[in-house]
């Protein structure tokens, strides 16, 4: 029921679909990464810069308030957190309960030392990227290996190309995943090497009560160790009291890419299935209209190019606003950070959907070779440039005049080979021989190269 009442279709209809992003983006998994920014923070003050002391028993202990962290003391957070009415706070205070509980009531002060909310909050969300991103490079992969596999099965299935949807020199059906797949790989290695970046310097970043306080401790040496060795992410120096976001924006702007990419893949799919060119295989019970029982609709690569859309459209806001802040912090990031999640949900579940649709198909050999047989004009492009290089009168005219808005057949263009008068006649039987299914140029190759 709880589902049927589910305001977005994320945590309704399609919640089994991004179940593995729920521990991560929800207020669940905010707050986990919290817990452990703090205590990571903790344990290095203690073992690094050495401000104080904890027994190796006890920092076991601690460990264990973040491994063992589970739904009942998220809730104890959110309960906090109705008096304080602050979500950073409120997990410092739970902490701090904890560590009374754990008989380190005269180190509990040193929780949240010199930090403000947004070193918090930035490493939290970091680390929550991160994973994500790994998410999301695993399916990306699973979408890229498929379409490499259609381009190794049908590398050498010849295919009527369309420019502005009009019949047009041939590819081959391989070729055309490879595509693809070319541009997939290509962005997932860009989205791969995109460094996180965090900051941990403080209310407006220049570490001011750090330095105050410890004025002998090298405190941005301190916050580039404690983010890169005890987080793992990249540190970063110049900042507000909020990340800049500029490493946020890089990532959203290669996943609207991929997405876009994603979505161009859909809707040749979605072409070719109405051309005739893919079958879809059935499964039984299914049906595609209420009213006509003969449809097999395109279902999955509709659903993932409309929920690619709606992520697209969430990370194009995303990636500008995050980008603004007035002077050194207001709090219009925080509510808009909160709908990383909805982002990643949309592109996974897109990118499922277009995996569901691949591995649905069936080529159709014979309706692609349908068409390419009926449309021998396309030899037109061949034979007039053969004309230009043996210096026929007119070639582009002549097969313009020919070809152009009619339907021609083998018969004729072969006549109308035998009347060229300076073509050599060894290349005269190359054209005559010439067919629609045989011009494909080194699509085989390039399928080979990519590959290789």
């Amino acid at each position: 029921m709880s589902q049927l009442k589910s305001l977005t279709s994320l945590d309704g209809r399609y919640q089994k679909s991004v179940e593995e992003l729920r521990d991560i983006f929800s207020e669940f998994g905010l707050m986990k990464s919290r817990v452990f920014v703090e205590v990571q923070w903790f344990k290095f003050l203690a073992a690094d810069l050495k401000v104080f002391t904890v027994a190796n028993d006890k920092l076991k202990e601690i460990d264990h308030i973040v491994d063992g962290f589970d739904l009942k003391d998220a809730q104890e957070i959110k309960d906090i957190e109705k008096t304080t009415n602050h979500d950073v706070k409120a997990v410092e205070y739970f902490l701090k309960k904890k560590f009374v509980a754990l008989g380190l009531e005269e180190l509990q002060e040193w929780i949240h030392f010199s930090c403000t909310s947004a070193d918090i909050n930035n490493t939290s969300y970091a680390l929550m990227l991160k994973e994500g991103r790994g998410f999301l490079l695993n399916s990306f992969q699973e979408t890229l290996t498929r379409c490499e596999d259609l381009a190794k099965q049908y590398k050498s299935v010849p295919m009527m190309s369309r420019t502005h949807g009009q019949p047009a020199t041939p590819t081959t059906v391989g070729k055309e995943f490879v595509n693809f797949a070319w541009r997939i790989k290509r962005e997932l290695e860009i989205l791969e090497r995109l460094p996180i970046e965090a900051k941990f310097n403080g209310a407006t970043g220049s570490f001011n009560a750090h330095h105050f306080v410890y004025p002998d401790i090298d405190w941005i040496q301190a916050s580039q160790k404690y983010l890169s060795e005890y987080l793992g992410v990249t540190p970063l120096l110049y900042t507000i009291q909020i990340n800049p976001n500029n490493y946020i924006s890089e990532l959203l702007h290669c996943l609207i890419r991929l997405s876009s990419i994603l979505i161009d893949l859909d809707r040749d799919m979605w072409g070719y299935i109405s051309l005739g060119y893919f079958k879809q295989k059935l499964k039984a019970g299914e049906v595609g209209s209420s009213t006509m029982p003969h449809k097999v609709n395109p279902i999955d690569f509709e659903n993932s190019e409309g929920n690619l859309g709606l992520g697209i459209s969430l990370m194009q806001h995303l990636s500008t606003k995050l980008l603004n802040s007035r002077f050194q912090r207001d709090l219009t990031d925080s509510t808009v950070m909160r709908n990383l999640g909805a982002v990643f949900g949309y592109v996974l579940l897109g990118i499922k959907s277009t995996q569901k649709g691949l591995n649905k198909i069936d080529i159709n050999e014979e309706g692609i070779a349908a068409d390419l047989n009926n449309n021998w004009e396309l030899l037109a492009e061949p034979i007039q440039t053969v004309m230009r290089v043996y210096g026929e009168e007119n070639p582009y005219e002549k097969l313009k005049e020919l070809t152009r808005g009619v339907k021609i057949s083998q018969k004729e263009l072969v006549a109308f080979v035998d009347n060229l008068k300076n073509v050599p006649e060894d290349v005269k039987q190359r054209m005559r021989a010439l067919t629609p299914s045989s011009y494909v140029g080194v699509a085989e190759q390039l399928v080979d190269r990519y590959f290789a």
